[in-house]
This record gives structure tokens, C-alpha cells and sequence, in this order.
């Protein structure tokens, strides 16, 4: 079994990127105030506002799963519920956190094409039940980058936020992999989230070449009432918070994020032209953020381990996952592709 320098599993198994760390590096010398009342998070949330081109209330996290479940938690009360896909983080890996912070709000989960929701679709789940006895929908939460790689374009969110204001819904957007969004569409980080109607949105850090750290980013500031206090009580408001935020300095900056999500991006693609030509090989969905999801028999995924690969398998039979990240080497691509190509050829 070769023991490969570089994986595919998940985007979490690469390092922190330069930029990252030097903005760590930069922030570790001297004094400074604790608990977020420093100039680095201070610098960070600015940076932030910017980037958007909006007022907006900034708060840092350590990861996603609290991000999601406090973002949640302050958009609805405990017999409110919130509709997601049925393949969304929240619902299948988060440990019950959303339903744990927000004090038993239920997840309701709607039908999807392709890992997106659809307004039909959440209008049936919200309108399927309006008595009493049934949790009350208050929140729609979406995945951009969805759960299987492919992107909501700006008309599909506009639509989707017309119907949440139509239902008097909330609109939340995990975007463990916003970034790589952006990258694909071309498009502002305004364009995807305000401007079409998101309420707020949990910006990945981690995925993104961070060592920890997602940015929650409330444009409805309104909804963010207190929710300094909900991170102290949910055990994420950093004593040394600056170690949190200043890496967001460091990847912004020159648009690092955004460079760092197309080159994840492109790599998914070489990955993606060089497998779909080999027979056996399918691929189960457009190929549009850093993601590769392929059919495969289980026998050549286990011949693929054999061979020293690491990928995840959490998506029905035959089905792999790939994932490229920031770091990511053409020439480990084109390993991988090579084998994969071996290997069908043997059967």
C-alpha cells in the first residue's frame, strides 16, 4: 500500500495556508485584550464588512457545528422548527447540536435535486401542517456549497428567500464552503447572501485553509440580539480570541480566500476530466465546487484503499466522495486519477 502525501477524504485534512499563519504569527507578539475586545477581531470584523459591502453584526466561532447550531438557535424559539435537505450537515452531523442549542427546535427535511432546496419544496414542508400540535416553521437553512458539491445560483436563492418572506421563514446559509461557491459563480460575497435575501450567513474558515474558525454574519441585525452572550454560554467566546480572528485578516487580504477556493475548485475539475472518461466511472453530480462524487463498485473502492487512498463513502452504495482543498497538488490528482484508472481496467 503506497502511503500517499496527500488525501482526499475531506478538505479538514490539509494544513493551515500561508496566509493564515502568518497573520497567527503576527498577532502572537505582546499584550492584548482578551475575550474579542481586541484590535485584531476588531480588524477582522471590518474586514469582514467590507467584503460585503454591509453593516453587519460579526461574531467568530471555532467551528462549524457551533456556528450552525447558535446561528439556528437565535433565529427560532424551542417549539419552532427549521426546514433543511434531508442531506444537510445539520441534520446528519451535527450530533443533534441544533435541536441541543436552540432547546429542542425540531429539523424538518424537505425533498432536494441535485443537494438543493427548492421553493415547492419548502413550501411543502411548511404548509404541511399549521394546527397547534405541530412544531411552527421559522427558518429555512441552505448549504452553499451544498452537501454534494453543487452551487445555488443567485436567481435560485432569490426565489427561495421570496418564499421564505412569503412564509414569514428565516433564511440561514451554512456556508462551510461559501468561498468555493463565490469562486465557481463569479459572483460577490453580496451578490449570494444580502442581496438575495439571507438573513445569515456561518462563513467557513476551517475548509478554507484556517486551522479553526468560522465568521457568523448577521446582515439582519436585529436577529443578533444577544448572541455574544449565547457564545460565552456555548463555551465560544475565545479567552485569547484574537488567535481566532486574525487569521481572517491574513486570508482576506489580497482576496487569498478567494484564490485559495479556485484552486480547490479547479483541481475537483481536473480530478472530474480525468475519471469520466473511464468506463465503470460516473459521476453522481455536477462538479461545480471542490467536490468529486463518483459511482463506483465496491470492489474497486476497495481496491482503491488498497492502494493508500482515504475517501469517505457516507453517500449509498458505491458512492465516493473527493475532496480537493486549498493545498491540493495537481500531480496528487493526477495519482489518484491514474490508479482509479488502473483499477477499472483490471476488472
Amino acid at each position: 500500500m503506497t502511503d500517499h502525501n496527500q488525501q482526499f477524504a475531506s478538505d479538514n485534512y490539509s494544513g493551515i495556508c500561508p496566509e493564515a499563519w502568518a497573520a497567527l504569527a503576527e498577532a502572537n507578539h505582546g499584550h492584548e485584550r482578551a475575550y474579542g475586545d481586541d484590535q485584531w477581531t476588531a480588524r477582522a470584523a471590518d474586514s469582514l464588512r467590507s467584503l460585503f459591502e454591509t453593516d453587519c453584526e460579526v461574531f467568530f466561532a471555532f467551528n462549524g457545528t457551533a456556528a450552525n447550531s447558535l446561528a439556528l438557535s437565535a433565529l427560532c424559539q424551542s417549539y419552532h422548527s427549521v426546514i433543511c435537505s434531508e442531506s444537510a450537515h445539520v441534520e446528519t452531523d451535527e450530533c443533534g447540536a441544533p435541536e441541543f442549542f436552540s432547546n429542542g427546535s425540531k429539523l424538518l427535511t424537505a425533498r432536494t435535486e441535485a443537494g438543493k432546496l427548492s421553493p415547492a419544496a419548502i413550501r411543502e414542508v411548511a404548509l404541511k401542517r399549521q394546527d397547534i400540535h405541530y412544531p411552527k416553521p421559522r427558518v429555512v437553512t441552505l448549504t452553499q456549497a451544498t452537501e454534494v458539491g453543487t452551487v445555488y445560483q443567485p436567481a435560485e436563492l432569490q426565489a427561495i428567500s421570496a418564499t421564505c418572506h412569503e412564509l414569514g421563514l428565516h433564511l440561514h446559509m451554512d456556508g462551510a464552503r461559501f468561498a468555493n461557491a463565490c469562486a465557481f459563480l463569479g459572483a460577490t460575497p453580496a451578490e449570494l447572501t444580502w442581496k438575495v435575501g439571507v438573513d445569515v450567513l456561518c462563513f467557513g474558515g476551517t475548509k478554507n485553509g484556517m486551522a479553526v474558525g468560522e465568521a457568523i454574519v448577521f446582515f439582519n441585525k436585529a436577529l443578533a440580539e444577544d448572541f455574544d452572550y449565547r457564545c460565552k454560554q456555548a463555551g465560544q467566546l475565545a479567552s485569547k480570541m484574537r488567535f481566532l480572528s486574525a487569521p481572517w485578516l491574513g486570508v482576506l487580504q489580497d482576496d487569498a480566500w478567494l484564490r485559495h477556493a479556485r484552486h480547490a475548485n479547479h483541481c475537483a475539475q481536473l480530478l472530474a476530466e480525468l475519471i469520466s472518461p473511464i468506463a465503470g466511472v460516473r459521476l453522481m453530480h455536477p462538479v461545480e465546487a471542490n467536490g468529486v462524487f463518483v459511482q463506483l463498485t465496491e470492489a474497486a473502492l476497495d481496491a482503491l484503499r488498497d492502494r493508500g487512498w482515504r475517501f469517505y463513502t457516507f453517500i449509498g452504495d458505491g458512492g465516493a466522495r473527493f475532496m480537493c482543498s486549498w493545498d491540493t497538488e495537481e500531480q496528487s490528482v493526477r495519482a489518484l486519477a491514474a490508479d482509479l484508472r488502473a483499477i477499472m481496467a483490471a476488472f
